[in-house]
């Protein structure tokens, strides 16, 4: 990752010919665009690409998961079930729609531990968002088992997985949606912006509405219809620009998940040679969008000394632990109920009474297994000088 790496002639192209019409718009603007519509086509393509029927482009990843809540029914008072191993971004859609996060435990396969997940349904919980996190699958296929069983709907998490599968089934079509990222660091990206899957026409179309301020949708996706509106929206819409970065990007993705295969094998066979490692537990190996390389050590104090190591030799990997973006413990503004409305909203209710409060000390189980967690983030490109380093770097490591 990320799919910058690439940029090429196809980029180009698909840019162009939205320059060419001056329309940047998605919509409306018929005469002017001569039929070219790309955030359409790239919805169409991205839709089929993973074999599921709808897709519904937005501004980021972030908006996904909100869009997808909000068509979801999702809101105040609700409880939303994800995991604490996670980016930022999915627990703020859920504070942002209104409803209040319970976090899982993850497990070996560094996401959302299904028992655990049991253990935090309440009569309150009105969705759960399993994240396949650093590019393999979550156990989804237990998670929407448990999720049937009590009637709650599934939205998986996908930003960090596009192109993931299980069986060659894309991750994202297992839930009721999936939401995707295509950020700057993406292993596809548009820059920003993000999409929703879903075989659920309704579902699709509530989304589609409430992304553009509740415009009604019907007569044609491209443009807008009777103005019937339904509900309220917001504006989340992906431009034209974005939509053509996509569609080449899209046609390049599985090229990448191979270039990152091979780089990710030589990564795992060369750290196979540290004494007690262990390496995350894929539920579909074939299917991993190998964007990144994950193992185990037996304590966090042999992760220590290993990537002490490893960074001596220019080749120091992640430990999450450390990290303040992707991990329960490491989120101190959430931790603290920290926001910047003068109401205290959403950790407060309105006249001050505590709305949700964290207990640092949450996820024990969680905290063990990331403490001893390195990752290597895998890019499209990789020299063979600088692979050469890093196997070089992790033999090293064996003797730590």
């Amino acid at each position: 990752m990320p799919g910058y790496e690439i940029f090429g002639e196809e980029e180009k192209k698909e840019i162009m010919a939205v320059l060419d019409t001056g329309v940047l718009f998605r919509y409306e603007f018929g005469a002017q665009r001569k039929g070219v519509y790309k955030v359409l086509e790239f919805e169409k393509k991205f839709a089929a690409y993973c074999g599921t029927s709808y897709g519904q482009a937005v501004t980021s990843g972030t908006v996904a998961l909100k869009v997808a809540l909000a068509a979801l029914g999702v809101g105040p008072g609700d409880e939303v079930i994800t995991q604490g191993f996670t980016f930022v971004a999915t627990w703020e859609a859920i504070l942002d729609i209104g409803a209040i996060p319970v976090f899982t435990e993850v497990d070996a396969t560094l996401n959302m531990d299904p028992v655990d997940l049991e253990k935090k349904i309440t009569e309150r919980t009105r969705c759960i968002i399993p994240v396949h996190m650093l590019g393999a699958q979550a156990r989804i296929q237990e998670i929407v088992a448990i999720a049937k069983r009590h009637g709650i709907p599934v939205l998986e998490d996908t930003a960090q997985a596009t192109g993931a599968r299980i069986n060659g089934r894309h991750l994202g079509t297992f839930g009721d949606c999936g939401t995707f990222s295509f950020d700057a660091v993406k292993t596809m990206t548009t820059g920003e912006g993000g999409m929703i899957i879903t075989a659920n026409e309704e579902l699709w179309r509530t989304m589609s509405e409430y992304h553009d301020h509740g415009h009604d949708h019907v007569v044609n996706p491209g443009a807008r219809g009777g103005e019937g509106r339904r509900f309220i929206g917001f504006n989340y819409r992906m431009m034209e620009i974005q939509g053509a970065i996509g569609i080449a990007q899209l046609a390049k993705l599985d090229s990448m998940i191979e270039a990152q295969k091979k780089t990710k094998t030589a990564l795992k066979e060369a750290a196979s040679a540290i004494p007690g490692v262990k390496f995350r537990e894929l539920v579909d190996e074939a299917g991993d969008s190998a964007t990144f390389c994950c193992f185990f050590l037996e304590s966090g104090e042999h992760c220590q000394r290993v990537n002490k190591v490893l960074a001596e030799n220019n080749a120091g990997a992640i430990n999450f632990g450390d990290n303040t973006w992707h991990f329960y413990p490491r989120w101190e503004h959430l931790l603290a109920g920290s926001t910047v409305t003068k109401s205290g909203w959403p950790f407060l209710e309105p006249g001050g009474r505590r709305r949700i409060m964290y207990d640092p000390e949450l996820l024990p189980a969680s905290v063990e297994l990331i403490s001893r967690t390195l990752v290597y983030p895998i890019p499209v490109k990789m020299t063979e000088e600088r692979l050469a380093e890093l196997t070089a770097a992790l033999g090293q490591a064996a003797k730590a």
